[in-house]
């Protein structure tokens, strides 16, 4: 994982923050399957198709460094990954696997996105990939049993594919059912507009599902706009925001959350380093933040530090912290009764935690 920050509390604080989070109960909105795949299972996938592939080649290709370029590069880390899940087995396997992470982290609710049309390569189609990671995810509930987080799933449209085919994927994504709730677009910000699928999310929403969109990766909080207009109440990133007042106000009018994930924003470029990160800053301003990891391997990070260490070089109290941490429960796209359950039993923990002698993270 990432080392923990230079500034603020020493390592041994640090480490006692960290511990206490990981046993907290917590909700994670924004994760990428492709970007959680294990080196170590990549290297067996790759054995089965025959493709040599080393250890220290497969991190080396799956994780990215602290800072990429842009986002441009930064996606270039989920090019081995997506090649590798190209079977029912595969994305069985990947998903079974990400949901024990998640149990060991304690998260008790997790929504996981990943792109059908990306998974086609050798022979799947729409719908055989969409089951495949759905049955991963029983698979995993039945093995951990009551350790076992309650998980949704989000599918995921590219920018750059055709908009006449990310209809036909709303479609299907809608008529599949739970534990599919959500609908999301992703890809390259700067390079493909979203305006051109708007019918593949009016698609969506007619077929039941809730609406999220990436945007505010890339300068500019235009694209942000438009992912407002495809009918999103969450946006994935959302970065950009802070740089325009009126959205800011905007976002709070409409409610709209944004899932941010510090450690990948900064990877991405869009912000210089943990310490400039706006998550505080929007939060303090009456937006609806959530923090995830959005790519645990890709970004080398786990949700506990990613809280730990945002909240430590932001200056956050416990409050605020909490704050963030139990608004993941309250915004997530799955069943109403199951998410009101965990939001309970959360509010507990995290009300105890906030209340110990020291009310700021020291």
């Amino acid at each position: 994982m990432v080392p923990p920050p230079s500034e603020g509390p020493a390592g041994e604080e640090m480490g006692d923050l960290q511990e206490s989070l990981w046993r907290l109960p917590k909700a994670e909105l924004h994760q990428h399957l492709d970007g959680a795949l294990r080196p170590e299972t990549a290297v067996e996938l790759a054995a089965a198709i025959g493709v040599s592939l080393s250890l220290d080649e497969a991190r080396l290709r799956m994780v990215a460094p602290p800072r990429c370029a842009n986002q441009a590069e930064l996606l270039t880390f989920f090019d081995l990954p997506i090649a590798l899940l190209q079977t029912d087995t595969a994305l069985r396997r990947a998903a079974v696997e990400l949901v024990v992470t998640l149990a060991e982290e304690r998260v008790r609710y997790a929504e996981i996105r990943w792109a059908p049309r990306l998974h086609l390569e050798r022979g799947l189609g729409m719908g055989a990939v969409i089951e495949a990671v759905a049955q991963g995810i029983e698979d995993a509930i039945e093995r951990l049993g009551s350790s076992a987080p309650a998980v949704s799933l989000i599918v995921t449209a590219m920018r750059s594919h055709p908009p006449a085919a990310n209809v036909l994927l709303a479609r299907e994504a809608a008529a599949f059912g739970e534990p599919v709730v959500g609908f999301d677009l992703a890809g390259l910000e700067a390079e493909w507009p979203a305006p051109p699928h708007a019918a593949a999310f009016v698609a969506a929403a007619e077929g039941g599902l809730k609406l999220t969109a990436h945007a505010g990766e890339v300068a500019g909080p235009e694209h942000i706009r438009e992912a407002l207009d495809l009918g999103a109440t969450r946006i994935a990133h959302g970065v950009t925001a802070i740089d325009d007042p009126e959205l800011v106000d905007e976002l709070k009018r409409r409610g709209v959350t944004l899932d941010m994930c510090p450690t990948s924003n900064v990877q991405a470029g869009i912000v210089a380093d943990l310490a400039e990160h706006p998550l505080a800053r929007v939060h303090r301003l009456g937006v609806s933040v959530t923090c995830s990891t959005d790519d645990r391997v890709v970004a080398n990070t786990n949700l506990t530090d990613e809280l730990a260490r945002t909240a430590t070089l932001l200056g956050m109290t416990r409050q605020e912290l909490a704050s963030i941490a139990l608004n993941a429960f309250r915004r997530g796209f799955g069943p109403a009764i199951v998410l009101d359950r965990l939001l309970g039993e959360a509010t507990d923990e995290w009300t105890a935690w906030t209340a110990e002698a020291s009310n700021q993270l020291s």
